[in-house]
């Protein structure tokens, strides 16, 4: 790692721990040159994970797009960061569960909708508008009435 204050390269880790979901691995630094203390995040890499779009074609799985396409539905709404990061997690632990190397987007955007209906509503429903691809006011309208309705539980 690069010290963000001087950029040495030499550092120490002073304290390592494990996020909840353990995918991720938080590490406490401090550079040998100037002292200054920092974080950093260790994340599992998913190789090899295809993802089958709607016409047929498929791309490299690419977890930044999925977290800004979380974060843009949880846009000034009660929802913090780790929150998402957690999300993200589980879509992808269960998609990876279920299919082995190539999933479809379907079964990804289906997985954060549900997790997303449970955790914040209005994002549950700004996330839906585009993944639905709601084509008249009706089928929003529906969507929206749908929330009263009990949840079946999270896949």
């Amino acid at each position: 790692m690069r010290c963000p204050k001087c950029t040495s390269v030499e550092d120490k880790v002073i304290d390592s721990r494990i996020s909840k979901e353990g995918s991720t691995i938080r590490r406490r630094r401090e550079c040998l040159e100037c002292s200054h203390r920092y974080s950093t995040t260790e994340i599992l890499v998913r190789d090899g994970v295809v993802v089958i779009k709607r016409d047929g074609r498929s791309e490299d799985f690419d977890r930044e797009k999925l977290v800004r396409a979380v974060r843009a539905a949880c846009h000034k709404r009660p929802v913090d960061i780790e929150q998402i990061a957690m999300l993200v997690e589980d879509v992808m632990d269960a998609m990876e569960a279920q299919f082995e190397t190539e999933i479809p987007s379907r079964a990804i955007g289906e997985g954060v909708m549900q997790r997303l209906r449970n955790l914040d509503q209005v994002a549950y429903v700004r996330f839906a508008s585009v993944y639905k691809e709601f084509r008249d006011v009706a089928e929003f309208v529906d969507e929206i009435s749908s929330l009263a309705k009990p949840l079946s539980p999270a896949v």
